[in-house]
């Protein structure tokens, strides 16, 4: 059974930082791309990065030079760095491994102005 956990969510200023943590049980982790998705509240949920097997990374626009998506595959974890916040990042961010749609049950970040 393939379980997605996230850990590292939580309340920050404006401009602050947070590290968001996903780890995998169940799966080949190290073949698997992973992504990182967010819903804010009244909308609808839209992706934020992905990392392939062997590391390659994309994302959103939105996040382009502030978030940083890594992963370790000896310890089956994906990361989300996440600096210079804003209060239009405060969303539940979940976890996903692309291949079987497996989804986290999401942590909250909340960023205040």
């Amino acid at each position: 059974q393939v379980r997605l956990v996230e850990s590292g969510g939580g309340m920050v200023q404006a401009g602050g930082s947070l590290r968001l943590s996903c780890v995998v049980s169940g799966s080949i982790f190290g073949i698997n791309a992973m992504g990182w998705y967010r819903q804010a509240p009244g909308r609808q949920r839209e992706f934020v990065a992905a990392i392939t097997s062997g590391g390659y990374a994309n994302y959103a626009d939105s996040v382009k030079g502030r978030f940083t998506i890594s992963r370790d595959n000896r310890n089956n974890t994906v990361y989300l760095q996440m600096s210079a916040l804003k209060p239009e990042d405060t969303a539940v961010y979940y976890c996903n491994q692309l291949v079987g749609n497996y989804w986290g049950q999401g942590t909250q970040v909340t960023v205040s102005s």
